[in-house]
């Protein structure tokens, strides 16, 4: 899991497109490709105070909650839907609707099977082959957003979106569970997890991995209409900047306010992305575009931001570039043993930054001369 992302043609001229949308994608990969590192680095320096919050806040919630390293994935899932918004809307003026549906199937299904092929392909037993990892979700949501796109008005969009997280909520909250009854949303005794476990074909879930699974799909195309909306603002010529802004943050506090709200009723847990998760997210995710939007379009504050576009120009190479370039290794052949020994508790962040370093020069490498993997 439009402009510059794994579902994207990267190649138009950056004055047509919203730099702000690709750095966005880029600081959210950055966070996907580099975070894991940068905990193990924070954390052995210290486990208290300014440090620990934000080494906490780079790990998943073990349930129900919320951290930043929550945000990434439902962000990417975000932006993919305000990115079809206008890539969607150029192709079907210019090669029409039947053309663009078959471009979207063809997307989608390079995207999961790619997914198949990251989480081992069929290296593995066949039970084993994970069906439904982040890849695949980031597929399936771009295939539904896209084709309800086609064929729905806003409107109804937003009718969509509305039935999918009232309907998912009502599932979990009043279909029974063998041996737990209805309306559980404990790990392991909640319908999601038991519809992963009884009903997902090949590897199943068991509780240590695998988050992804076949209900939860449903919520996650609501968290990539949320982007669809947030795309047709900004994509709305009649309204100026300084409105764009102001809706965006708007329409990010209400979901942030209804979420929290709906959490006391349907706890935001994002391994089965509940409802109140969806609009969390999706408030965040509004924010953190108005705030880029803001700075970068409107405000032109662009060049901070390039190292960012290097990323979400290529963002499913450097997803897929740790399976074949180890920049980890490389890092320590340049600071690790007695170098690195030399920054006593700072070594392990060091190499971290040295490995993350690597990798925005090979980015930076791949953007300045124009070479993007492109499905």
């Amino acid at each position: 899991m439009p402009k510059l992302n794994p579902l994207a043609t990267a190649a138009a001229p950056i004055a047509q497109r919203l730099i702000s949308l690709d750095a966005l994608r880029g600081f959210d990969m950055f966070w996907i490709v580099g975070a894991e590192s940068l905990v193990r680095g924070l954390r052995k320096i210290s486990d208290t105070g300014p440090i620990k919050l934000l080494a906490d806040q780079l790990e998943h919630k073990p349930w129900a909650g919320f951290h930043f390293e929550d945000l990434i994935f439902p962000l990417f899932v975000f932006i993919i839907g305000v990115s079809l918004v206008f890539s969607l809307t150029k192709s079907i003026a210019q090669s029409g609707r039947r053309t663009a549906v078959l471009r979207i199937l063809r997307r989608s299904a390079l995207l999961y099977l790619l997914g198949i092929v990251y989480y081992g392909g069929l290296s593995t037993p066949i039970e084993k082959i994970r069906l439904l990892g982040v890849l695949q979700r980031l597929a399936l949501c771009y295939l539904f957003a896209s084709l309800l796109f086609c064929y729905l008005k806003p409107k109804a969009l937003v009718g969509v979106c509305a039935g999918i997280l009232i309907g998912y909520w009502a599932l979990l909250s009043f279909v029974p569970v063998p041996g737990h009854g209805a309306g559980n949303f404990a790990e392991g005794m909640n319908l999601t997890n038991y519809v992963d476990k009884q009903f997902l074909p090949l590897r199943k879930w068991d509780g240590d991995h695998d988050p992804e699974g076949l209900l939860s799909t449903l919520p996650a195309v609501a968290s990539c209409l949320l982007g669809v909306f947030a795309g047709l603002l900004l994509k709305n010529p009649a309204l100026p900047d300084r409105k764009k802004v102001g809706y965006l943050i708007a329409g990010g506090l209400a979901c942030l306010a209804a979420g929290w709200l709906w959490h006391l009723n349907f706890p935001v847990i994002k391994k089965i992305w509940t409802s109140s998760f969806v609009l969390v997210a999706g408030g965040y995710s509004c924010l953190l575009l108005a705030a880029f939007y803001q700075v970068i379009d409107v405000w032109k504050w662009q060049k901070w931001a390039m190292p960012f576009v290097w990323i979400g120009a290529n963002a499913i190479t450097i997803y897929f570039g740790g399976l074949f370039i180890d920049f980890e290794g490389l890092a320590t052949r340049l600071v690790g043993g007695e170098i690195n020994h030399c920054f006593g508790v700072y070594g392990e962040l060091v190499l971290a930054l040295t490995t993350l370093a690597l990798g925005f020069w090979f980015l930076r490498f791949l953007y300045q001369r124009k070479i993007f993997l492109r499905l």
